[in-house]
């Protein structure tokens, strides 16, 4: 992708950070007087060593000790307050992002989209929330006092400023180093983690025909190898940032040491006072202090730039939509105009110059072999998949000038697969809608012929699925994808493959919704292998290898391009073969 193209992505998350713009002023004000209250120790320190025990008195002591009490309180608040402030900054920011983040990872997914792009979006989005509160970016506002107390070390005197200063510079270089060196284990980490956790998902959600299959033991070892390369990965990187960790750690608890004895030595030249001695250790770890934090947090600030640089590239590719004016419901007429249709993540053409149309009150079958391009169209006329060239228009109006969800709503699609959600039958018609119409879930129901087999669930409409179906046979998640379908009344129906599991029974409810649909003036498109998919179909689109070969009228079409034209109108006549 185009620099040109990635600043379009890098703005819209810019934009959407820069709306807190004014609590990251409050945090960084906040930050001041913190990091200047931080001071309280060190002085607290060099009046008591040179001032109290000198003169020996208690009120003294007593008085400052209230007072540092004080002024640590007040820090403590503020520290607190902060704190707080950057968790809702985060927060806002992933709630503003969330829809868009959602919406472009649902445009970006398929089974041959990047995975490492749209899977993983909603991820890369709390990698980030995740960094805008961890102590990792407080850091970035106490990182800049680190000069501040170096120099208020060098008054003390020259040698324990050297001292200073060479120790940060040595903990900034193993910052560096630690940046460069663990940037590729932590990635390759991640890597292994997700395709791990790939394996796992897709074996669960096909655990039947695992078990049915006989390859428990085959698919435990896959994932095993998987789960063992994650385990080694993770290892590695874990290993290489304790490493830098330790080693910060280590180095700064040493420079506070070496502070002090340089400092015990100053003190026996009579070049350094005792309180100055234990204020230059205490400033030193106070100076040192964020350099260790940040890279004690590495790990997530590796992943949150990850996500961030992740977000970027998907935004880019998935531009936001502009508003669309509302129109009214569309007729049951769609022109397909030299549509052409490149998968996601594909660089082939999969549909080519495909032109037909459809009338009110039409059904239209579509045939090919296997790999002709059905599915392909089935995915654009609902805007699943936009076209690389051509239009598809529904009522006049080109596709993507509806909103995709009032689309779904004027043309119901009952995928080759079809896949249920967690929650209740009723539920599922209504399209996971927060207040479903309970009328017209079970009108929906009643026009798949399912709304007897429903009543038979043990709690009915109100039966709970699951993702994987559950117990209900492929018949019975046709006829509840097919009411799903059906819901809200669309203008156009497009089935794909829609009586694959069906039964006679079955098979003759789909044909009278189909009847019913042409009777009400709505159309429906039909992807069909078997012919009595096409029995109530008035015309035929032949497709082969992306590109149509007929249409028209059904028996012109089955006459001209298919040999055995004859059995299959028979066929077609006689319902299911």
């Amino acid at each position: 992708m185009r620099p040109s193209e990635l600043e379009r992505g890098r703005e819209e998350l810019i934009a959407a950070r820069r709306e807190s713009r004014p609590l990251y002023w409050f945090v960084g004000v906040f930050s001041f007087f913190t990091n200047l209250l931080m001071l309280t120790g060190p002085i607290y320190m060099l009046q008591v060593y040179d001032r109290v025990l000198g003169s020996r008195s208690e009120a003294t002591l007593l008085a400052l000790t209230i007072l540092v009490a004080f002024l640590y309180g007040t820090m403590g608040i503020l520290d607190y307050t902060r704190g707080r402030v950057m968790a809702r900054v985060g927060a806002r920011f992933q709630d503003r992002l969330d829809r868009r983040v959602f919406e472009a990872a649902l445009k970006m997914s398929s089974p041959q989209s990047p995975q490492n792009v749209a899977a993983t979006a909603q991820r890369d989005l709390e990698g980030v929330q995740r960094l805008m509160i961890s102590p990792a970016l407080m850091s970035v506002f106490d990182i800049p006092w680190t000069p501040v107390f170096l120099a208020g070390i060098a008054l003390f005197h020259p040698w324990l400023g050297i001292l200073a200063l060479s120790g940060g510079t040595v903990l900034i270089l193993i910052t560096v180093l630690n940046q460069i060196l663990t940037k590729r284990p932590i990635m390759r980490s991640s890597i292994a983690s997700f395709r791990s956790d790939s394996i796992s998902d897709q074996l669960r959600s096909e655990s039947e025909m695992v078990q049915s299959l006989g390859m428990r033991g085959a698919a435990f070892e896959r994932w095993q190898k998987a789960r063992a390369e994650a385990l080694q990965e993770t290892i590695n990187s874990s290993d290489l940032a304790g490493t830098f960790s330790t080693t910060t750690k280590t180095l700064r608890m040493f420079l506070q040491s070496a502070m002090l004895g340089l400092g015990a030595y100053l003190v026996l030249q009579n070049e350094l006072t005792p309180g100055a001695m234990i204020a230059g250790s205490i400033l030193m770890g106070r100076a040192l202090s964020p350099i260790e934090q940040a890279i004690g947090q590495w790990a997530v600030v590796q992943r949150g730039t990850k996500g961030w640089s992740n977000l970027v590239e998907l935004l880019s590719t998935v531009p936001e939509g502009a508003p669309r004016t509302q129109l009214p419901t569309p007729k049951a007429k769609l022109d397909v105009q030299a549509l052409t249709v490149i998968p996601p993540g594909q660089q082939q053409a999969t549909l080519k110059n495909v032109v037909f149309n459809v009338q009110a009150g039409q059904a239209v079958g579509v045939i090919g072999p296997s790999g002709s391009g059905k599915t392909t169209l089935a995915r654009a006329i609902t805007g699943v998949w936009r076209p690389a060239g051509g239009k598809i228009r529904l009522d006049g109006a080109a596709l993507d000038q509806y909103e995709p969800d009032t689309l779904g709503t004027h043309v119901g699609y009952l995928p080759q697969r079809v896949q249920l959600f967690d929650g209740t039958i009723a539920e599922n018609i209504a399209r996971l809608n927060a207040n479903p119409d309970s009328e017209k879930i079970v009108a929906a129901a009643q026009k798949a012929a399912a709304h007897e087999m429903i009543l038979k669930f043990p709690d009915g409409y109100d039966t709970r699925v699951s993702s994987t179906g559950g117990l209900l046979s492929g018949g019975q998640l046709q006829r509840i994808g097919l009411a799903r379908a059906l819901y809200g009344e669309p203008v156009i129906l497009v089935l794909d493959e829609p009586n694959s599991n069906l039964d006679n029974e079955g098979g003759e409810a789909l044909n009278q919704a189909i009847r019913s649909m042409k009777a009400e003036g709505k159309s429906v498109i039909i992807m069909a292998h078997r012919p009595s998919a096409i029995k109530e179909c008035d015309t035929l689109l032949m497709l082969e290898n992306g590109t149509a070969m007929a249409f028209g009228p059904k028996d012109d079409v089955l006459r001209g391009m298919v040999k055995n034209h004859e059995a299959i109108q028979k066929a077609s006549m006689g319902g299911v073969s």
